[in-house]
């Protein structure tokens, strides 16, 4: 689940409405199902598919599937759907295990993401798309562009860098 909050970007919201249907492991692509019931294909890397083919085949695989959660990825102990408080208590969990001093939530992943795609050089309209935001707006706010970054594209990508 972490993996795939951060390897995709993922609202929490859009990581508990996953579904098995959602999966285009062949095509590297998940589709998401976001805000306003948008829905936008996200590419998925090999290490996701990786986690997520892990979780199917040996956990999973051993749950019982209540009625009506059949097509739903990530389930709870009891075979449904799991809630945006329990991804939260996941993680709270985790961070205290690992002695994590700072305060987390499943946001943190899907800021990061953008935060790295952004610093190594991938394009903001990108990143906007993965997101699934509307406006470029939210995105540039969403990543804080640096100035350091900003002075990077000029210098790097500029007709006129050299003097």
């Amino acid at each position: 689940m972490l993996e795939t909050l951060y390897g995709c970007g993922l609202r929490v919201s859009e990581l508990i409405g996953l579904r098995l249907s959602d999966l285009y492991f062949d095509e590297d692509f998940i589709k998401v199902t976001g805000k306003g019931d948008k829905q936008r294909f996200v590419p998925i890397g090999n290490i996701n598919k990786k986690y997520i083919s892990i979780y199917r085949k040996e956990v999973r695989v051993h749950q019982k599937i209540q009625k009506g959660f059949e097509d739903i990825l990530f389930l709870n102990r009891r075979g449904k759907q799991l809630t945006r408080a329990m991804i939260f208590t996941i993680i709270k969990r985790l961070a205290e295990k690992i002695g994590l001093q700072k305060s987390i939530s499943p946001h943190t992943f899907r800021h990061s993401f953008a935060t790295h795609l952004l610093k190594n050089g991938a394009d903001l309209r990108a990143i906007q798309q993965m997101l699934g935001h509307e406006s470029i707006t939210t995105t540039e706010v969403y990543v804080h562009l640096d100035r350091t970054h900003l002075a990077d594209v000029l210098n790097n990508f500029h007709p006129r860098r050299k003097d």
